[in-house]
């Protein structure tokens, strides 16, 4: 790891936002494995929210899909790992109401929660399965992305 993913890591830490991510994958039976650059994986998450292919508490990143295919997915678990570098920017938790007031402008200015999204357009639009700004839905490119009709969180 470099040191500012260890930095990371001890961050998230200390700011609690890697525990809450841990005791959501405990409550939801998930298993949970080491992952590249100081990411837990949490693989074949099942509940219903979010409805995402992959989101993201603290430093473990949740997949629908398990933990050998989210490993082979390099795209999608770069968008995860720069959200969990958001976390650490800020602070822990406070980031989840930050993301839900960014994502609901989003969704009020384009009509789904990404584009317009502070907090994923740094992570990478197209990494994360939303359509680029201008582009319909239905027609942008998916480099990498494993869940089609699901945007990350």
């Amino acid at each position: 790891m470099t040191p500012g993913q260890r930095l990371r890591q001890i961050a998230n830490l200390l700011n609690g936002s890697t525990l809450l991510g841990l005791l959501l994958a405990a409550c939801a039976r998930t298993t949970v494995n080491s992952g590249p650059r100081g990411l837990l994986i949490a693989g074949r998450y099942r509940w219903p929210v979010p409805f995402a292919a992959a989101f993201t508490v603290g430093n473990v990143i949740l997949f629908r899909a398990g933990p050998e295919s989210a490993r082979a997915n390099p795209v999608l678990l770069g968008h995860e790992e720069r959200h969990s570098t958001q976390y650490a920017w800020c602070l822990g938790l406070p980031f989840l109401p930050l993301y839900f007031i960014a994502a609901g402008w989003s969704l009020w200015r384009t009509g789904n929660p990404g584009s317009a999204n502070v907090f994923e357009r740094h992570a990478g639009l197209e990494a994360g399965g939303y359509p680029l700004p201008g582009t319909s839905p239905h027609t942008h490119r998916r480099t990498g992305v494993t869940a089609p009709e699901r945007y990350e969180a």
